[in-house]
């Protein structure tokens, strides 16, 4: 039986920094992901992570802003949730977030901003440049360097125990048998959410329309969650997750930025750009980053847009959750459709279809540029309808219903006047699945008793323990600075297994 001195499950960011950090204290790391290639949700973000107290803060003349501040604003996020926030692994986040932007930048990675993302009462908001696959190259070189075993397509199916203590695992590799592999040290469980787990699953922990959508990352299916619990554990915070949440799909074909190489002196040559070059060159370049899963404000409703089925129907109430209700179409998406009386007031602030990373906010002219797979615009609602494929006398319908209820809420546009627009295909997916096993703040699994699991940690997601992660930037935080915690914790075990 192979054997190392820590095993890793999940080859995202989380488990690429916990390895790179158990490797640093001298141990053998072996990772294993079962996905094709290394990368997990973290290379589908944004790629902004939040800390306090960095480098590039004081680069941006702001100064005195603390851990103790951050902790005290990312309470402002989470509203009628502060009950059932970890506290403890708050405190956790929040001061060790700086040294893993110090550790990031180190091995290679080039932030820009800060951006502002209030209630942080300072901007915090840390961007990869040029995009969030940059993570995953610098820390999977930084791992290779330090003789860190990865192997993709590398399924493992079920934690091995000597009496209470986890010894190693079983991992399924593609073509060929199931193996056991022993963890003279422990097990680091980082293969995220449980978002895009099979429904029986997730009818353990959630309910309501969270059972009608996936997850934005397919491979997000729960595995190490579900694995905790089968020897012990329990999975803290199971009903919660980011979503549902209207997306826009990515474009079929990937931007120039997606595609360019993450040499540390190309991003730094787009930090020195956006300085110097005036905005109005910049910002048709920036929109590139909008490529991602981004989400339509809801601020499109309240003006008067309407959200109809493939079949041309409303559906629901566009004020009232709209999210809720798409994962039960045929198929699970939707049409955001206007007339001119709404597209006019989405030129300019405060009205934005989204926010753009690098950009601050992305207009409806940003998206008829840049994002023309999303965009389709129509003279007449005859050659709309046959542009997104619906029939047209079910849309007048819907438009006349819409028209029609405007005498009891007058704030809303009308849908009368040409061009009109349509804004999809638009789904409801979960971003995140917020229910992590339960640890505590040395990164141990728990058992139902809250005792630790011996040889058995956890990190990112699936090791999220409670805390609430409300906000751009503190899911991507928590993954590197989880991560690299467990992977340091975990190379101090005395070998426990020969």
């Amino acid at each position: 039986m192979h054997s190392y001195d820590i095993i890793v499950i999940g080859g995202g960011g989380t488990g690429l920094m916990a390895a790179y950090a158990a490797a640093s204290e001298g141990s053998s790391v072996l990772v294993l992901e079962k996905g094709p290639a290394l990368g997990g949700t973290t290379a589908m973000s944004v790629g902004t992570v939040a800390a306090s107290n960095t480098e590039l803060q004081r680069q941006a003349g702001i100064v005195g802003d603390t851990p103790d501040a951050h902790f005290e604003d990312m309470g402002l996020f989470n509203k009628t949730l502060a009950n059932r926030d970890n506290l403890a692994l708050r405190r956790i986040l929040v001061d060790h977030a700086p040294e893993t932007i110090e550790i990031l930048t180190r091995l290679g990675v080039v932030f820009m901003g800060p951006l502002p993302e209030p209630p942080h009462r300072v901007p915090r908001l840390h961007a990869i440049l040029p995009h969030s696959r940059g993570f995953i190259v610098h820390l999977s070189k930084a791992c290779a360097d330090l003789g860190v075993v990865m192997q993709t397509r590398a399924t493992v199916t079920a934690l091995i125990q000597s009496g209470e203590r986890v010894t190693g695992v079983e991992v399924a590799v593609e073509d060929g048998p199931t193996q056991q592999l022993t963890a003279r040290k422990g097990v680091i469980i980082a293969s995220g959410d449980f978002s895009a787990a099979p429904l029986e699953y997730k009818r353990h922990h959630m309910s309501g329309p969270l059972l009608d959508i996936g997850g934005i990352n397919a491979l997000s299916t729960g595995d190490g969650q579900a694995m905790g619990e089968a020897i012990g554990s329990k999975v803290v915070n199971g009903d919660l997750a980011w979503g549902p949440e209207i997306r826009f799909l990515a474009p079929p074909n990937p931007s120039i930025i997606s595609k360019l190489p993450t040499w540390p002196g190309l991003a730094k040559l787009m930090v020195w750009a956006m300085k110097v070059v005036p905005a109005v060159l910049m910002r048709p370049f920036l929109l590139g980053f909008v490529t991602t899963f981004l989400a339509p404000s809801h601020n499109l409703f309240h003006k008067g847009a309407i959200l109809i089925n493939q079949q041309g129907e409303r559906f629901c109430d566009e004020l009232d959750r709209p999210q809720d209700h798409i994962g039960r179409q045929s198929p699970a998406s939707g049409w955001i459709v206007f007339g001119h009386e709404v597209a006019r007031q989405f030129d300019q602030w405060p009205n934005f279809i989204s926010t753009a990373p690098g950009v601050g906010y992305a207009y409806l002219p940003d998206y008829e540029n840049s994002r023309r797979d999303v965009v389709k615009k129509a003279d007449t609602l005859a050659e709309l309808a046959q542009t997104i494929g619906v029939p047209l006398p079910a849309l007048e319908a819907s438009l006349q219903d819409h028209n029609d209820t405007l005498v009891r809420n007058p704030a809303l546009s009308p849908i009368h006047q040409g061009p009109f627009y349509a804004l999809g295909p638009a789904i409801s997916w979960i971003v995140f699945s917020e229910g992590g096993l339960s640890i505590d703040t040395e990164f141990r699994v728990l058992d139902a008793q809250d005792q630790p699991i011996p040889g058995l940690f956890a990190a990112g997601s699936s090791g999220q323990g409670g805390i609430i992660l409300n906000g751009h930037g503190h899911h991507l935080g928590w993954a590197f600075t989880s991560g690299r915690l467990a992977g340091k914790r975990t190379a101090q075990e005395e070998i426990a297994v020969a």
